[in-house]
């Protein structure tokens, strides 16, 4: 693996806190026949589409106040866990993020 391939897989991480689907989709389409991104890419979008769909069950609790909460919480988890993936791609790893449901796969 390529130290290149590292760190796209990386800045998918880092760009998603920013732009949520942009920024991670242009990089895993420029780099997508490398494995490492490649399997990065996957985890990334299981990371989305997983806690998407959690910030979208928190949003019908909102009438009973839970909701923002829920909303806030699962926001800095977010931000938290695509930091600490977006380091470990850096060092050449897969971490494997909390409450992620596996949709995809490589």
């Amino acid at each position: 693996m390529h130290s290149e391939d590292r760190l796209v897989a990386a800045m998918i991480y880092f760009t998603s806190t920013v732009t949520f689907i942009v920024g991670p989709l242009i990089l895993w389409l420029i780099k997508k026949d490398a494995p490492y991104v490649r399997e990065h890419g996957y985890a990334y979008l299981n990371f989305a589409v997983s806690y998407f769909l959690y910030q979208a069950a928190a949003g019908f609790l909102y009438f009973i106040g839970i909701g923002i909460v829920i909303n806030s919480v699962l926001t800095v988890l977010w931000i938290v866990f695509a930091i600490i993936a977006g380091v470990y791609a850096l060092k050449g790893e897969v971490f494997k993020i909390p409450l992620v449901i596996r949709f995809f796969t490589p």
